[in-house]
């Protein structure tokens, strides 16, 4: 049985993006894999938060979790600030970084270029990442493709330490689904689907009703031609609907492709939408049973003690073979 670790900002609702590309293959994983599934709140403060808006998008993330099919009897649901391992370890992590190494991650140059106060945390956000990785002895992380070049790192510093200490840490790989990994930007088909997006025309949320959905995907960004035909390079709008059609429906791109020859983006669309809509309203409903419920509450309990009693051991582990602390006689 290998071991899953994963961890998700709590900084907004999770988009259709975050679901078909990552969440809906964690309820697979769960069945055969010791999974974590972490939502990072220790990684959202690198960037300013109000303190309400935060920990309502705590319970909400954790919520969702939960609605799309989590299970805490098979997998490890919790939040990052009620493991204190992850920020200890991160700590660890830091003092075997390297500053020229953490300046040429891609995330780090994006959030502060043209910024004249720039957070220490901003900087230091990937070994704070490895120690959530370690902390389990994980195998795989699955991943988007922005993500990749922190899970390098996070092989680097492992392996550092492990040659420099004591070798503790397992070397995790990194695991990028093949289909569904990157759904795009529906106003901008070139770029990834984000929460982040200022427009929020350009993604769909796990939590937009039918007519927001509808609405969304009729104004989607398409091309001339009105052929439904997948060609990533030059009908990249139509591709990435085709994709999220393919994903919401179990039909195949080229089934897709033959169910709408000769036929314009009218129906394409129409047809995209209600697909989105029939898989994301049992999420929402459960969704919203589980929010203000004793049920959301005692599986977090739950993961958060089992989670550190895991974490608790392996920080011990690398406390000593750096020599902290005492050596009790």
């Amino acid at each position: 049985m290998k071991t899953i670790f994963s961890g998700i900002q709590p900084s907004g609702t999770l988009t259709l993006g975050n679901y078909l590309g990552a969440m809906k293959h964690f309820v697979d994983l769960q069945n055969e894999n010791n999974c974590y599934f972490c939502i990072v709140d220790q990684h959202a403060i690198t960037v300013p938060q109000d303190r309400m808006e935060l920990r309502k998008n705590i319970r909400s993330l954790a919520a969702l979790y939960l609605a799309v099919g989590i299970d805490p009897e098979k997998s490890t649901l919790f939040i990052q600030s009620e493991v204190p391992a992850h920020a200890q370890l991160g700590w660890i992590m830091q003092c075997v970084s390297y500053i020229g190494e953490l300046e040429r991650m891609t995330q780090f140059k994006d959030k502060s270029e043209g910024k004249e106060a720039v957070s220490a945390s901003l900087l230091t956000y990937p070994p704070l990442m490895a120690a959530d990785i370690l902390l389990y002895k994980t195998d795989i992380v699955p991943v988007g493709e922005d993500q990749k070049q922190h899970l390098e790192l996070t092989r680097d510093l492992a392996e550092r330490f492990n040659k420099k200490y004591n070798d503790i840490f397992t070397i995790p790989e990194v695991k990028i689904p093949k289909v569904g990994a990157r759904i795009m930007s529906l106003t901008d088909p070139e770029k990834k689907m984000s929460k982040s997006n200022p427009n929020p025309k350009s993604f769909i949320s796990m939590l937009d009703d039918e007519k927001q959905i509808v609405k969304k995907i009729k104004s989607a960004v398409t091309d001339s031609e009105n052929e439904v035909r997948y060609d990533k390079e030059n009908k990249p709008g139509v591709s990435n609907l085709l994709t999220i059609y393919s994903l919401c429906s179990g039909l195949t791109i080229e089934e897709l492709e033959q169910k709408y020859a000769g036929k314009g983006y009218g129906d394409f669309k129409a047809d995209t939408a209600e697909a989105v809509v029939s898989i994301l309203a049992p999420i929402q409903k459960r969704y919203n049973e589980l929010l203000e419920s004793e049920e959301l509450d005692e599986a977090l309990d739950y993961g958060a003690e089992k989670a550190g009693r895991t974490a608790r051991k392996m920080l011990e582990k690398a406390e000593r073979a750096m020599g902290l602390g005492r050596k009790r006689r």
